[in-house]
């Protein structure tokens, strides 16, 4: 069916006609904007945060480490050297290597300050770290501590993952957060189109029943308002989406700075990247079919 003169010379116009509001000249691109920008922002928290938790579990998996916790230095280097050499000879272990003294003292000095470090101020056991082939079960580390307690009564036994395991639920936790408050975005930018496009109704409604009266189907007039929408949409998410990078970007140098192991990992891939450009993207489709859907309802109960 073709369209209605008045509904063809508004579509050659850019279809906007029944919107009072010009492209910019309204609050809905801007609280678009903010929304993508915050969404872009909160996604980029979670892709981080995801591949934060995946490259700790990683580097962690099969790893082992062992103290020699003994008072008398001349027993615990025994005991360390015995207990190394006893490792490496024992199938499953891939690898076996004594932390030097200095990388101990390095590790505490944070903590205890350089007058605090070395071995005359406390006394700090022996560690060996350890990688074995395969995950470090319960069963493996038992095996494991009571072939070494043979050759160092001393010994301790523990799997690295298993220090981590508060974080990486920690970090899971946060994952959910941003999940909740990006579904929170995006159902407040469907109020706000929602609530957008329902005024603009109410401004035109003579004007419509005027189209509809002229032959204009509920589809036709929706179209209209479904692309000055989708205008604003784009014009918002491309805003939100630059702001959004920026502030990314910010952050990532500011943990950059901080030198840390563990976030070194957190860095966004290319698929990452690609993930927060599709938000825009989703938003305006979002935008376009909450108008068209609110017209449409809107325009059953009014005609």
């Amino acid at each position: 069916m073709s369209l209605p003169p008045i509904l063809a010379r508004s579509g050659a116009r850019g279809g906007a006609q029944l919107l009072p509001q010009a492209r910019l000249a309204g609050p809905m691109p801007w609280v678009i904007a903010i929304m993508i920008a915050l969404t872009t922002i909160a996604a980029a928290g979670a892709l981080a945060l995801n591949n934060v938790a995946n490259a700790a579990r990683v580097e962690l998996t099969g790893g082992v480490t062992v103290q020699i916790v003994e008072a008398a230095p001349a027993e615990r280097d025994r005991q360390a050297q015995a207990a190394l050499a006893m490792l490496r000879a024992t199938p499953g272990v891939e690898t076996a290597q004594l932390v030097s003294k200095q990388e101990l003292d390095r590790l505490m000095e944070p903590w205890l300050g350089e007058a605090g470090a070395g071995e005359e101020a406390i006394p700090l056991p022996a560690l060996i770290d350890a990688r074995l082939s395969g995950k470090a079960t319960r069963a493996r580390l038992e095996t494991l501590r009571q072939r070494l307690l043979t050759v160092a009564p001393a010994a301790q036994v523990d799997a690295q993952a298993s220090w981590l395991r508060p974080v990486i639920s920690a970090i899971r936790s946060l994952q959910y957060l941003a999940l909740a408050l990006i579904l929170l975005l995006a159902a407040a930018s469907t109020a706000a189109v929602w609530l957008a496009a329902r005024t603009a109704l109410g401004v035109n409604r003579d004007t419509i029943e005027v189209v509809h009266h002229l032959g204009g189907t509920d589809s036709q007039i929706a179209r209209i308002f479904q692309r000055s929408v989708a205008r604003d949409a784009v014009l918002g998410g491309i805003t939100g989406l630059a702001v959004g990078l920026i502030a990314i970007v910010a952050l990532a140098r500011q943990f950059a700075a901080l030198d840390s192991g563990m976030l070194a990992g957190g860095g966004l891939t290319v698929i990452d990247w690609l993930l927060l450009v599709l938000i825009p993207l989703a938003g305006v489709a979002l935008a376009a079919l909450t108008a068209r859907q609110t017209v449409m309802a809107a325009l059953r109960r009014l005609l």
